[in-house]
């Protein structure tokens, strides 16, 4: 087998033994990377290290591709304009939020004689979607339906996956500034100082209506001495 050493030189063509041999020595694995080719190519490397990064490639991949929801919305060849309108409103709205929208005409089995009617629909409906989305298929009638998906226009993609990212920014910013603006806990309120007892002799001030009803007592207590 040809043997490529740790550092990616070329060893050459060695036996199978020699090639282990190797590997051992330099504490690593044995990794056959080609073994379509004639002699089968091995390669002295971390086998560990390999798959990790491996893996990580995946993740990284898996996190940039972007996984775009399919919706579906219902149409009939009579369909009336009320209907008409809030169906295609319904379409609008998810295009707008990123997703695809997949349009299908129902037929009846009398109305399978105007397939036109579906047509007629389908081109409406991408009209007036048009900017906001592309046709991504598009199907004649086919077992009593017509199909086609509308895929939202790479701004409309921009645009909803900024906002997902941006969202939980803006909430950590919002709940920051709630609990800045919550009031703090109330001070209890600072006690008044004690009013000084009156010295000998002196009759304690009251206040002046307590005072008033003072007078008659005092002097019904002179006329009973």
């Amino acid at each position: 087998m040809r043997l490529i050493d740790a550092d990616g030189a070329q060893v050459g063509v060695v036996p199978v033994e020699e090639a282990r041999k190797r590997a051992e020595e330099s504490g690593l694995d044995l990794v056959e990377v080609g073994a379509s080719a004639n002699p089968p190519v091995v390669r002295i490397l971390d086998w560990g290290k390999l798959k990790y990064e491996r893996e990580k490639k995946a993740r990284e991949s898996r996190k940039k591709t972007h996984v775009i929801d399919v919706k579906e919305v219902k149409y009939r060849p009579n369909i009336d304009k009320h209907d008409y309108e809030i169906k295609t409103q319904r379409a609008r709205r998810f295009l707008n939020q990123g997703k695809k929208v997949k349009v299908t005409i129902f037929f009846r089995y009398r109305q399978l004689r105007r397939p036109e009617l579906g047509d007629l629909i389908l081109d409406k409906v991408s009209e007036e979607l048009a900017e906001l989305a592309t046709i991504e298929s598009r199907t004649r009638l086919d077992s009593r339906r017509m199909i086609m998906v509308l895929a939202p226009r790479p701004n409309i993609i921009q645009k909803t996956t900024a906002a997902k990212k941006a969202a939980p920014a803006a909430s950590a910013t919002a709940g920051q500034a709630t609990a800045d603006q919550a009031p703090s806990a109330q001070e209890p309120a600072a006690e008044e100082p004690a009013a000084a007892a009156p010295a000998d002799g002196e009759a304690a001030e009251l206040p002046a209506a307590e005072a008033v009803a003072a007078e008659p007592a005092r002097a019904a207590e002179g006329h009973s001495g």
